[in-house]
């Protein structure tokens, strides 16, 4: 039997954290590949540490894209705000190793003849959905990105001129009946000049975190902790190595639902590590909109080289209110699962993936150009009337 009384705990990172700097970069390669060829491939990880920025993986498309490269990966940098003497979008150090891809996943992943594309890789994918917030996400998850987010804005606008790209979250949340009711802790790290106080620094952060946090959420002020360090000046990638897909849970569900281990960033949509754990969400998220459940989780299995999916796992939790096994043939008869038929109906061949690197992949509002398109819910009529 479930446990309904608990505490549970997600954390976040911010963009300036040296593994999301890594992935940025890799998904701005993405998306500027998408940008001359909608059906380029790219695997592309990026290593970044004291003032210097590494490239590599395979790729497939315009070789005149490979001379842009460069420039790309230093806005990112430039748009993160990563200007110091430890690592500066202009001064640091870039190299670039990618080469083309492997013929031998190629001749795999191509469609020829009868053979539909296949998938690129073999894995296992999840999604989840839940009703803990509006985003239908994990509430620990969702508070922690947006405590973030908030302060990522206060930094880009110049209220908080003081404040560094690098920071991290952490929130825990008491649950009673199965159900988030407060906070039982929040942690807040954040980057910040010489100058400034930690008392200032606190009293600032508070502000962010009672502006997100639901009223009456906010924890016991002992159980508040704010650079618990006493100092925070050397950040990024000058203080700590970053690389390419090192943030999976954060990036997902924040340890709330299981995770098949792909990252995501730097992959073109032809990889189903980051198209099925999309289509997965995408499905999870219209079986809780349409009422069918409180929360879903969906795990979807591919073999390299084959088209379809293994299988179609389907757990409401015990909170669902209709037959999973139907529930899982239906799901298939409202979306082709192949990779092509993931990438056609959610439209990823698209440069939309630079804007996923940091807050999460998932609980995003949809974007007029594409972007977070496995966050609609333009299922859920189809659901209704199946059941």
């Amino acid at each position: 039997m479930a446990k309904s009384n608990y505490i549970f705990t997600s954390e976040s990172v911010s963009e300036g954290h040296p593994d999301k700097v890594c992935d940025r970069i890799s998904d701005a390669v993405v998306d500027l590949f998408l940008t001359h060829d909608p059906y380029a491939r790219v695997a592309c990880e990026t290593l970044a540490t004291t003032n210097r920025v590494v490239i590599a993986g395979e790729v497939r498309g315009p070789k005149s894209v490979l001379d842009q490269v460069e420039a790309v990966a230093r806005a990112a940098v430039k748009d993160i705000g990563y200007e110091q003497d430890g690592f500066h979008w202009k001064n640091l150090d870039f190299a670039c190793h990618l080469h083309q891809q492997s013929a031998d996943i190629a001749v795999g992943v191509d469609a020829a003849g009868n053979k539909d594309e296949g998938a690129g890789d073999q894995g296992i994918m999840f999604g989840y959905a839940c009703t803990e917030t509006p985003a239908l996400m994990p509430a620990p998850l969702f508070y922690s990105h947006n405590i973030l987010k908030s302060l990522a804005e206060a930094r880009h606008s110049g209220a908080l001129g003081w404040l560094g790209p690098d920071a991290k979250s952490q929130v825990s949340l008491q649950y009673e009946g199965g159900k988030p009711v407060r906070a039982t802790s929040v942690v807040v790290s954040t980057q910040h000049g010489e100058a400034v106080s930690q008392e200032e620094i606190r009293e600032s952060v508070r502000r962010h975190v009672l502006d997100v946090l639901p009223d009456g959420w906010m924890c016991p002020e002992d159980q508040f902790y704010v650079n618990p360090t006493g100092r925070f000046v050397i950040g990024g990638p000058d203080g700590d190595a970053g690389l390419t897909g090192r943030k999976i849970i954060v990036d997902t569900y924040g340890g709330a639902a299981p995770h098949g281990g792909g990252a995501f960033s730097g992959k073109d949509p032809t990889k189903v590590d980051r198209s099925a754990a999309y289509a997965a969400r995408y499905l999870a998220k219209n079986v809780v909109a349409a009422g069918l459940a409180t929360k879903c989780t969906i795990q979807l299995s591919y073999a390299i080289g084959v088209s379809h999916p293994l299988s179609v796992y389907i757990d409401t939790h015990g909170t669902g209110h209709v037959d999973e096994d139907k529930l899982s043939d239906v799901l298939r008869q409202l979306m082709n699962l192949s990779p092509r038929g993931i990438r056609e109906h959610l439209k990823l061949n698209r440069p939309i993936y630079a804007r996923t690197a940091a807050y999460g992949h998932f609980g995003r509002e949809p974007d007029a150009d594409g972007g977070f398109s496995w966050e609609r819910t333009d299922l859920v009529d189809a659901l209704r009337r199946a059941f």
